[in-house]
């Protein structure tokens, strides 16, 4: 159990892993009962009419209690409504970590109406999860209590590292940042990498600017904690000497006050789920190398925090980038996209076959497509349709938003190569993708995420709190394509 003073289990809570029974045990089963067809989930007239009696009519996310003779739970009926309604979208199995957190003690199985036990099993898994490093003993009972035994078909080892690296990601994300700075999520890098054989290097305070990190650095100069570029390296042990070679980038801002251009304090209180990117490329990483799939990975996290003291960046400074772009400072509230590009043209450097961009840049994505849908930009319409197909059907959507090129000119200087803001509040996530995409030159396929990085409320797939969006639908992606030979 972890304590106010230890930090973040880097890899897995263990009670991430006591959410299973056995798949022998004698459990109570959970059925799924659209609205309105309550006769054939319960044939018993009596049991029915139990379920009539408490009101349950099937809406989504109601749920009962059957009784038995002797006064047991004989079965469990969860309300699936009249369409297909899981969370946020999808399959209706999702609606089952709705209850995963609330029912009493003892093992549970997967009854009538469950389509997808895996997808059933993982909802299980994520609505389960809370947070508990400074709440460890909750008034209201301990949601590891109730356990879902597995149907034979559920690829356990696959559902443990999925539920292990979401949880993870959440954990980093819930931490305040009076308890982790640049240099714990450097930690959780390590631990992980050393779970899985990878290799890890740091480039910390000035050595960037030795280094040629000047962006990250400017950044990050003002706080007592370092700055960093964090870089890990990994391939499938065994795996194809011309596997793809992906790289995850991570935006690892972990507290965020603006800067000289400082956020009013309302925006400030959320501001520690900043590192928000980090934490989703760090769980996708996790998810890559646990489940082995065949790529070569490289993992880049621009880590710092965005302080305020006498030696901030300012506006109207200008920075020199890694790869040499000269760039005007409009808005030092718009820092995330400064540290990326140094960490980008590292990356592409290598020339990868893929680039993938994990951030929490952008309040206009947000009042676009609101706090659930991430915000996705791609030169790859079929990769696009593909992420957008596959998020809606397991439930952790994405939405394609264009990299229009007739506003590439809004980021045009007048005393540098380019600002890192447009003055206008139109198209400010288009904008900033632009940004991003001007420091990959090389790779083939580009994709950013603009994310949130937080449930606003609770939900069947998780409480309030930090959210590792869009890591599990790049995650079957990535899969998928390796099956494939791609």
């Amino acid at each position: 159990m972890t304590t106010p003073d230890s930090p973040p289990n880097p890899v897995a809570r263990p009670d991430a892993l006591e959410l299973f029974a056995q798949s022998d045990e004698a459990a109570i089963p959970i059925h799924l009962v659209p609205a309105g067809r309550l006769d054939e989930i319960l044939p018993d007239a009596a049991t029915r009419r139990w379920a009539e009696t408490t009101g349950f009519k099937g809406g989504a996310k109601a749920h009962v209690l059957l009784p038995s003779a002797t006064g047991d739970i004989a079965a469990v009926l969860l309300g699936a409504g009249s369409a297909p309604s899981g969370e946020p979208c999808g399959p209706s199995d999702l609606l089952l970590g709705h209850v995963a957190g609330s029912l009493p003690a003892g093992a549970y199985r997967l009854g009538r109406g469950f389509a997808q036990p895996e997808l059933a099993a993982m909802s299980w898994a994520l609505g389960a999860y809370r947070y508990r490093r400074y709440k460890p003993n909750p008034k209201n009972g301990d949601a590891k209590a109730a356990r879902l035994a597995l149907p034979p078909e559920v690829n356990r080892a696959r559902l443990d590292n999925t539920v292990e690296a979401v949880w993870l990601g959440r954990d980093l994300i819930n931490t305040p940042a009076s308890d982790l700075g640049p240099a714990e999520i450097e930690t959780a890098v390590r631990s992980v990498a050393a779970r899985h054989g990878a290799t890890v290097r740091s480039v910390v305070g000035d050595d960037l600017l030795l280094q040629n990190f000047p962006m990250i650095h400017a950044v990050g100069r003002a706080s007592p904690r370092p700055p960093r570029l964090i870089e890990l390296d990994w391939h499938k042990p065994g795996g194809r000497p011309n596997a793809p070679k992906i790289t995850l980038v991570g935006k690892g801002i972990t507290f965020d006050t603006g800067g000289l251009d400082i956020k009013p304090a309302s925006a400030m209180l959320i501001m520690k789920k900043d590192m928000g990117g980090a934490a989703v490329a760090l769980s996708i990483a996790h998810m890559i190398m646990g489940q082995e799939i065949d790529v070569r990975l490289k993992l880049l996290i621009a880590s710092a925090e965005n302080a305020i003291a006498g030696d901030a960046f300012r506006p109207g400074d200008v920075l020199r980038s890694r790869s040499g772009v000269t760039v005007e400072i409009g808005n030092t509230d718009a820092e995330g996209r400064l540290i990326l590009a140094d960490a980008l043209a590292l990356a592409d450097e290598s020339t990868p076959d893929s680039i993938f961009v994990f951030a929490t840049l952008t309040g206009a994505a947000r009042t676009a497509l609101g706090p659930d849908l991430p915000a996705l930009f791609t030169n790859d319409n079929a990769l696009a349709a593909r992420l957008q197909e596959i998020g809606e059907a397991i439930g952790d959507p994405v939405w394609r938003l264009p990299l229009w090129p007739g506003y590439d000119r809004n980021l045009d200087s007048d005393v540098a190569d380019m600002n890192n803001v447009w003055e206008s509040p139109f198209a400010g996530s288009i904008t900033a993708a632009l940004f991003l995409k001007r420091f990959v030159k090389s790779a083939a396929r580009f994709a950013h995420f603009d994310l949130y990085g937080w449930r606003p409320a609770g939900r069947p797939l998780g409480p309030r709190g930090g959210e590792v969006q869009t890591a599990r639908t790049v995650l079957e992606v990535l899969r998928r394509e390796s099956e494939a030979g791609a």
